[in-house]
């Protein structure tokens, strides 16, 4: 075993971004839609939806995303307090989301350049589950087909996306990157414009930081668009029960109608991105280091000479494996030659190695 102190320049750190699917069928489209009947008829059911991409009583049943719905004045959910009007689930999850993404408990949701939603301000919410993705999602990969009708046998509908291919930059909400949910495919509006509606500004927001998208509900109920939207109906009637989510889930689902019409399969679509940091050392033997070795078959063990005389000016060793360590000699890592080196006089070799974390 022979040690060497590594230089600063032997130490190059590198950022690779790795990209993958979100949903348990590992396919970057989920095209199948269940919800669980005794969560939605229990307490959260009106405010907040699990969906599954199979029966939610299957073994191979897994929570895909949640479908929640804000409302800034407690619209579409029942008072907590019948003393205490217009406080209701709706409001704390609204209020969740203001803290969340814009750290201000008195500002409003923004969707487009000026357009602040409706006088309740609500919006639908849209989170992937955390054990399907890793770090983000990957911006450009969105794609959302929502029918106009709740039923099966619509075959009208809008497609959404994010505008990340359409900015420069995208807008910050301190060091969290925002994108506008608009109209078209992959990133990009369809016919080049800004893909928002005429009368409610853009269709939400996409936050691929947090793994968020914010459905803006005053631009899905928009009568100017298409004539009429996709006529989600949000109930936004104080102190009831909207079952607001439900509404979304249903106008997701019914979305199978339209993408087997045009024989494509591509409901939801998704990935996720990651940012892997890596550490390359590189481990360079010059050819007049690591030549000997103190393995029993090249030395004595009871003298400490060389057993054979020819390698005393003319040695040859095998490396396997780099240690790397610390300046109180505890071994950190370990790496593995994919085959041995041979090391003489007359031979140099440099190894990068490579640390992920």
């Amino acid at each position: 075993m022979a040690f060497k102190r590594l230089d600063p320049e032997d130490f190059v750190v590198s950022s690779d971004s790795v990209t993958s699917t979100v949903w348990s069928n590992n396919s970057p489209s989920l095209n199948t839609y269940f919800s669980s009947s005794t969560q939605k008829e229990g307490t959260s059911g009106p405010y907040y939806l699990n969906v599954y991409q199979t029966a939610s009583d299957s073994d191979q049943a897994a929570v895909q995303f949640q479908i929640a719905y804000a409302n800034k004045n407690g619209g579409g959910g029942v008072n907590f307090d019948s003393s205490v009007p217009f406080v209701s689930a709706t409001t704390t999850i609204y209020g969740q989301y203001r803290t969340l993404v814009l750290e201000d408990e008195n500002a409003s949701f923004t969707f487009g350049p000026t357009f602040t939603g409706s006088a309740d301000n609500d919006f639908y919410v849209i989170s992937p589950e955390r054990a399907r993705y890793k770090q983000s999602f990957l911006p450009g990969s969105l794609n959302l087909i929502l029918s106009s009708s709740n039923t099966l046998d619509s075959l009208d509908g809008i497609s959404l996306t994010d505008n990340s291919n359409m900015v420069t930059l995208p807008t910050y909400y301190g060091t969290m990157r925002a994108y506008q949910l608009i109209s078209g495919s992959d990133g990009s509006s369809w016919d080049g414009g800004d893909g928002f509606t005429p009368n409610s500004g853009s269709y939400g927001l996409v936050l691929p930081d947090i793994s968020t998208i914010l459905l803006n509900a005053a631009a899905l109920n928009d009568n100017s668009v298409n004539g009429g939207g996709i006529n989600l109906l949000t109930n936004s009637t104080s102190d009831s029960f909207g079952d607001n989510p439900t509404k979304l889930y249903d106008h997701i689902s019914a979305s199978v109608a339209i993408t087997s019409s045009l024989g494509v399969d591509n409901i939801f679509e998704l990935n996720s991105q990651e940012t892997i940091t890596s550490d390359y050392v590189f481990v360079r033997a010059r050819n007049n280091e690591y030549n000997y070795t103190e393995n029993p078959s090249f030395i004595s063990g009871s003298t400490g000479e060389v057993i054979f005389p020819y390698f005393i000016n003319n040695p040859q060793t095998y490396p396997t494996t780099i240690g790397l360590y610390n300046d109180s000699n505890d071994l950190l890592a370990v790496a593995k030659l994919s085959r041995p080196i041979q090391k003489d006089f007359t031979k140099e070799a440099l190894v990068r190695v490579k640390l992920d974390f």
